[in-house]
């Protein structure tokens, strides 16, 4: 018999293993003697009463052992003699169709423009220090994508499109901690993914797939309405019984690509704004009502979310704990990302802080048609470099003064290490933009209290929450409308948003890959 118990245990308790066996078993009512096993399978944090306490629910195990699941890799075979799919991509979406399309017996090819998570590490040294960016290699582009370098946040909404438990098993046995299977908000750390992502690439190969870095898509090749391959690098071709397109939120010359072979886009709503950082004691102390913070306790979180001129203002991709990076993919613009490691121990956290751009709002893009949303993102990209004169030093300034519409004469501290440059960013960022987010932080202020500081850099800018472009897709094939075998998935074709949600999209892409190849 399994018994389900729920109990709430202060930090330094809920971190003591035997303390959360003997009080899960004192809650049952069941006999110590009976009981041959605890497992805690859901944990969170409520930080709402005088002082936070975790909430745990536990199984206890009455007269029976606890026999764990069989690992999902069990049931991998060889497919180095199967048919051959192409994935564009080797972030969340692509890695995970790939593990998904060797469980069911095909093989996959991934073709990654970057270079492998090791490699890629000297790329990112080079634009945090020398503001140098490599436009296929960065904090967007290479092994594991962008969400290698994005904290390793997996919580996500996104419960109907798929499997959550089984993609985050998959990075269980592939070296995640088994806590991201009980938290209400898990994390890996961005100090641990990269050997994460290795090892789905060592399972890639290891069962016959292929995996190639370097690997830069520049066409499709197409026979009567169906894509039967890619050209790499214009050079190298390789054919494939399907193609998976899951190149990430910012390669605009994909979209370019298939613009220019008549393959038909969508343009869609997106974010745009900029990244506040504070200081990690202040957001402690109001969220948790204390600072220092407990020992046991995580570094506090939030999210804040109003409406002004019916335009949604929200916190996106929070860091506590955290660095604020630059994501630019291109040399001359000014893109910043947030990412925390493991133990989340800075001294800051981050969080975007954006505004919904609706297609309404791209009228004087018009022209630009479907990439109205990427020209109105570029512009602003541009902009915030060219005040700044060259390298990857971040316009910014305090919140305060951003509100205010002043010059900031001097900045708070900030982890972000290319550095900040004091700047106008109520004059660099759209009209529109930057009134919303001013009346946002405002509501911000109010809704938690301490929020609105001179002690917070507001810093340009936060444009790559998603895409502006949607590549569109069958709602039941999961393919391309117009041409067969071409399979967008991910953030990039605009059906996720973020490490799990992109993850379970390449896992269901993957599936629909193996229905449309019996059918062939």
């Amino acid at each position: 018999m399994i018994h389900t118990v729920e109990i709430k245990l202060f930090s330094d308790q809920a971190a003591d293993e035997a303390v959360v066996r003997s009080e899960a078993i004192r809650r049952s009512g069941i006999a110590p003697a009976r009981v041959r096993e605890v497992r805690v399978v859901k944990r969170s944090i409520d930080a709402r009463g005088s002082r936070p306490f975790f909430l745990i629910k536990a199984e206890v195990y009455v007269d029976e052992e606890f026999h764990a699941e069989p690992a999902l890799l069990g049931s991998f075979r060889d497919v180095s003699g199967a048919p051959e799919v192409i994935i564009v991509g080797a972030g969340p979406a692509g890695y995970f169709a790939a593990l998904e399309l060797i469980e069911l017996g095909l093989k996959p090819v991934v073709l990654d423009r970057g270079k492998d998570v090791q490699t890629r590490r000297r790329d990112l040294r080079a634009i945090q220090q020398f503001g140098e960016v490599n436009p296929h290699s960065n904090y967007c582009f290479g092994e594991g994508g962008a969400g290698t370098y994005s904290d390793g946040k997996l919580y996500t909404r996104s419960h109907k499109r798929g499997d959550i438990y089984k993609a985050m098993r998959l990075l269980v046995e592939h070296g995640a901690k088994s806590d991201i299977l009980i938290d209400a908000h898990p994390h890996i750390g961005s100090n641990k993914l990269p050997q994460l992502v290795a090892n789905i690439r060592q399972t890639i190969l290891h069962y016959g797939g292929e995996v190639h870095f370097d690997a830069h898509v520049t066409d499709l090749i197409l026979q009567k309405g169906r894509v039967i391959g890619v050209v790499i690098n214009d050079q190298l071709e390789r054919m494939g019984q399907a193609v998976v397109l899951a190149t990430g939120h910012s390669a605009r010359d994909i979209y370019a690509l298939l613009h220019r072979r008549g393959i038909r886009l969508e343009a869609k709503p997106y974010a745009l704004g900029v990244r506040i950082e504070h200081p990690q004691s202040l957001i402690d102390r109001i969220q948790y009502r204390q600072s220092p913070r407990e020992k046991d306790l995580p570094a506090s979180s939030y999210r804040l979310a109003c409406q002004v001129d019916g335009h949604g203002v929200f916190s996106f991709c929070m860091c506590p704990g955290g660095l604020v990076v630059p994501a630019a993919t291109a040399p001359g613009e000014i893109v910043v990302n947030g990412m925390s490691m493991s133990k989340r121990d800075s001294p800051f956290a981050n969080s975007g802080t954006v505004v919904s751009v609706e297609l309404d709002d791209l009228a004087p893009f018009s022209s630009h048609g479907v990439f109205a949303g990427l020209e109105f993102q570029k512009q602003v990209e541009q902009a915030m470099f060219q005040y700044g004169q060259g390298g990857q030093q971040a316009p910014a300034q305090r919140l305060t003064d951003f509100v205010k519409g002043k010059l900031s004469d001097n900045l708070p501290p900030t982890s972000y290490i290319p550095g900040l440059l004091s700047a106008p960013l109520h004059e660099l960022l759209p009209a529109s933009i930057y009134r919303r987010l001013r009346e946002g932080v405002v509501q911000f202020g109010k809704m938690m209290k301490g929020y609105y500081t001179e002690d917070a850099n507001v810093i340009g800018t936060e444009s790559r929450t998603s895409s502006p472009v949607r590549i569109p897709r069958d709602k039941d094939s999961l393919m391309h409308e117009d041409i067969a075998g071409l399979f967008p998935s991910g953030e990039g074709a605009g059906y996720a948003g973020g490490i799990i949600s992109a993850a379970m999209d390449g896992q269901n892409v993957a599936r629909a890959v193996a229905r449309y190849l019996l059918m062939c």
